[in-house]
Formats: C-alpha cells, structure tokens, sequence
C-alpha cells in the first residue's frame, strides 16, 4: 500500500470523525421554541410511538380531577390532614415524547400548568446540588444544624406585645435543636433517611402516612440517620427551609436563576407554599415553599418545562455546554440509597433491578410525583417522556409500548 494512499484513508477516516462529531453534537432546545421532529425522520416506528399514546389516554387514573377533593379522599384523611396549599384542578392526560433533544410527539393539554406533586421534590433536589457546588453547603456529610439557626416566624398580624401566656416559651423555630435531629446529614435528608422528629407548618412528622398503630404516633422508635428509609414530606419540607436559610433567598428565585432561565423555561412554571409557612428573612418576609402538594401546593408547571429539566438530567446537569449541575452531583443523585436500593436523591426514582419499571431498561431513572406525574428519563435511548395524569398501574405498559418504537 503506498504512503498516498495511506494518508487519503487517514483523511477520509478524520473527515468521518469530523462528520459524525458534528451530527452527534446534541440538540438543546432554545428558550421558547422547540424543534419537531417525525419520529421516522430519526429512524423510529411511529405506529407504536401512537399505540403508547393510545395506552397512556386510556390508562387515565381514576383519581378525581378536582385536586382539592382528591386530596379529602386519600392525604385529608390522615392526621392534621387538612389542605393548607393551594389546589387546582387537573387537566386532561398529557404527554410529550423528546428523542435526541427533539419533540417527535405530544398529546394532551401540554401547555397546561398543573400541579406536579412529589416531582417538585427533584427540584428542590436540584436548588440543594448547586448550594453544594457553589461551596454553600461544603459537603452533604455535613450536618444540617450547622447551617441553620433559629428562625423568626412571620405573622401578618403579630402582635408588639407578646401575651403572658406565652412568657418563657421559644420566640424562635429551631428545626435542628434536639439530640438526634443534630445527628442528621444533608445527605440523609435528600435521600429521605434522617427521621428528623418534630412539627412544620403545623403538621407533626408523625401524621404523614401515620403508622396503622396510633400507640407509635408520640412515641415511636428514633431511627439514626442513614438506617431507616421513610417517605415524609414534613422532612422534605423541614430540608426546603433548611436550604431556604442556607441561600438567604426564596428558593423558586434560585430555582429561576441557575436551572429555569439557563434551560429555556417559560415564566409560567410557579413554586407556592403553604399558607402559613412564611418566616422573616433578612428583615424581609419570605415563604418557604414546600416539596410537593401533600397538603396542597409544590411546583405547577407544563409538560414542556418538565421536558426540558428531563432533558437536563439525561445530560447529567450539562445544558448546550453549560454546566447547571456537576457530574458529582448527578452520580450521587444516581447513587442507591443503602436501605431503599430503588431511590437516590429526592426525587429521582431508580430503575435497579427493574423493580419500578421492568419493561425499561435498569439505566432508566424518573422524577415521579402523586397523579401520577412522570419525567421518564431513558439514557440508553437518549429519550425523555413525560406523562401525566396515569394510573400507576398503566405506567410500565406505556413504557413498555413506547419502547417497541426503537426495535427493528
């Protein structure tokens, strides 16, 4: 073979390098527009990307669409159970499709801001991991208590004088003052295993998913932090206000600033609280918004801004060569938690051993919130699925459809 032909072929290999670097390069959608794509111009079956939307319609949950009144029929039943959040009615089940970065289909009322429940959770994850990369919080082993002292309360129509009936008693909110709350990590609280004891906003920890003996209700066992996995939104919101303090600032303001805004967002997404849960901040009153809509509130938000945050976690927290949330961040989000092998951090639900959806493959990972409401991330695939508004029970069906798409 002679040296010419050496170097044409090393040239023709480069130039294919080059090629392909340049197709593969990912597609990021820009603020307000989104580029469609058919799913066979990608190469995908479109007839079975139809059949899962056909199956997500008819796996509509059941659950009433007026949220207030679903809430007084499940959550409303338990313990200081009432709504103190707002609730709004849902809208019809909604889905978009994103491949390779682009929408290859929707159905539903995408552009919808509705509530997303516990999917705020992965948010509040997300406002927490760039407290940890920008050296707020110096290491999630850290304990919490350390970050947060005691908070002022803010009462629109509190008094100058405070009555003697309340002489001696604590003027100050210390969410971390007893023995074993001083014990708890950042990281037990993202991965939903500190136990942290005591009341928020007027709900005892003990009253979300009350244990079936109300004998353990005051006097349960404490569990050391790291031992024992409990899904709790008093905790949840006790790490919200815990972060609150650690930014100085609202949390959906940090939210907007370092991951809406940078991703393209709309400004219809809104991050509420409870109604009570407002404390003073730096002379100013501030509300601590909550982790999902337990007793109403969380994140309301569309299809398409869910889409987009999936799509940013399917990039590992890079954006169109920004990067929103480190690589270390990610992994640890990805990382099992030891006793609950299925979760990382809230709210990314894990895929291990095909238990959450045995259809897709253990690569996959979802945002997943009450409703149910799904970021369905799928990196072996490069595709992002939302779907709202299923039975949880038809969730892996859909998946499973959906996926035929790509077999030859």
């Amino acid at each position: 073979m002679s040296l010419r032909t050496i170097i044409l072929g090393c040239l023709c290999a480069c130039m294919g390098i080059f090629a392909y670097s340049q197709t593969a390069k990912p597609y990021f959608p820009p603020a307000n527009q989104w580029e469609h794509k058919s799913p066979e111009s990608l190469g995908l079956k479109s007839d079975a990307i139809n059949k899962a939307i056909a199956a997500a319609k008819a796996g509509e949950t059941p659950n009433p669409r007026s949220m207030e009144i679903n809430h007084y029929r499940t959550f409303g039943k338990e313990p200081f159970g009432e709504g103190i959040g707002p609730f709004a009615d849902r809208g019809e089940p909604t889905g978009v499709i994103i491949y390779k970065g682009y929408i290859i289909a929707e159905w539903g009322e995408p552009w919808r801001c509705d509530m997303t429940h516990s999917v705020t959770k992965s948010f509040l994850s997300a406002v927490t991991g760039v407290a940890v990369d920008k050296g707020l919080i110096r290491s999630v082993q850290d304990t919490v208590y350390r970050y947060v002292p005691p908070i002022e309360l803010y009462e629109s129509q509190q008094p100058v004088n405070r009555p003697a009936a309340a002489f001696g008693q604590p003027q100050l909110l210390d969410l971390f003052a007893t023995a074993h709350n001083k014990k708890i990590t950042w990281e037990t609280m993202l991965r939903q295993t500190s136990d942290w004891e005591g009341s928020l906003w007027g709900k005892p920890d003990w009253a979300d998913r009350p244990d079936a003996d109300p004998n353990k209700w005051l006097n349960r066992v404490r569990n050391a932090p790291g031992s024992s996995y409990e899904y709790n939104d008093v905790r949840v919101n006790a790490l919200a206000l815990a972060v609150t303090s650690v930014w100085r600032r609202p949390l959906p303001q940090v939210l907007k600033q370092y991951i809406m805004d940078p991703i393209g967002a709309s400004n219809t997404w809104r991050w509420t609280g409870y109604r009570n849960a407002w404390i003073v901040l730096d002379g100013q009153p501030v509300q601590s918004v909550s982790g999902g809509g337990h007793w109403g509130g969380g994140m309301f938000i569309h299809a398409y801004d869910m889409a987009r945050f999936g799509l940013l976690t399917l990039h590992r927290g890079k954006w169109n060569g920004q990067t929103l949330l480190s690589e270390q961040w990610v992994q640890q989000s990805l990382t099992p938690t030891a006793v609950k092998t299925d979760y990382g951090y809230m709210n990314w639900f894990l895929n291990t051993d095909r238990k959450f959806l045995p259809s897709a493959p253990a690569s996959a990972f979802v945002h997943v919130g009450n409703g149910n409401n799904l970021i369905y991330v799928d990196p072996e695939h490069e595709l992002v699925a939302v779907i709202r508004w299923i039975d949880s029970k038809a969730q892996d069906g859909v998946i499973k459809q959906l996926l035929e798409a790509w077999k030859p």
